[in-house]
């Protein structure tokens, strides 16, 4: 774990019947309240593109750690795994990522 940053510690994907993902994702994070919390996560192809993002509008101080979904990702043709990242409102993205095979 990263002290101070959001840490992705689980996630993962499925494909739905159009083609297009739905992630599941669980982050452990330092949140203190409304000054500071876990506030995004992103999902990534290897190259860093951003594929998703899942805003996460309220700290979870009392909830740790916290999982949630985020649907309709597109993910280019040929992809077999993504990367997970977690950005905290005052440190940004600085915690542990994750790798998510696709099949």
């Amino acid at each position: 774990m990263s002290e101070g940053c959001a840490d992705v510690v689980a996630a993962a994907a499925a494909v739905q019947l159009d083609g297009a993902w739905t992630f599941e994702v669980t982050v452990s994070s330092a949140d203190t309240g409304w000054e500071k919390y876990a506030d995004a996560w992103e999902v990534r192809s290897l190259d860093g593109t951003v594929l998703g993002t899942r805003v996460l509008t309220h700290p979870h101080e009392t909830e740790q750690p916290f999982t949630r979904s985020l649907a309709g990702v597109v993910v280019p043709d040929g992809t077999t795994e993504v990367v997970v990242a977690a950005r905290d409102s005052v440190e940004g993205f600085c915690g542990e990522e994750l790798a998510v095979t696709l099949s």
